[in-house]
């Protein structure tokens, strides 16, 4: 008798491990890939296995971050989640839990970081300006 294995239910998490962003940031610029096409754009330094790859795309794809489909005896992974509201939402999370949901000293923060060089801040600037012209217009 030929046991069944139960399907598994998506797990709910809104946060990406370090390896699973690493991931998803070539999944979004590939826009889908498998595996292999996954693996190939890693830094040759990581060299990881095809398996350990296969398991972290399975492992978003039940976090539903990703959906994957066959093509002939191959997977393709699509992801389900954009870049852009993925970053919002993990800033988000940094604000809540770092900056005490205050999103003034999690900027308060970066714009102090001594690695910002002039044109670093003249851009931020002209982001906050250009934020507040729009909201008042």
């Amino acid at each position: 008798m030929r046991h069944e294995r139960p399907m598994r239910k998506k797990k709910t998490t809104n946060l990406l491990t370090e390896v699973e962003l690493e991931f998803m940031n070539e999944l979004w610029a590939l826009g889908q890939g498998s595996v292999r096409d996954v693996l190939d754009r890693l830094p040759p330094e990581r060299n990881l296995a095809y398996t350990s790859g296969a398991t972290i795309l399975r492992i978003l794809d039940e976090k539903g971050f990703v959906e994957s489909r066959k093509d002939g005896k191959t997977l393709i992974y699509t992801p389900l989640l954009e870049k852009d509201r993925y970053q919002a939402r993990s800033l988000q999370n940094l604000s809540r839990t770092l900056f005490d949901d205050t999103p003034a000293s999690l900027v308060a923060r970066l714009v102090d970081d001594a690695g910002l060089s002039e044109a670093d801040l003249e851009d931020i600037r002209a982001l906050v300006e250009r934020r507040l012209q729009n909201d008042s217009g």
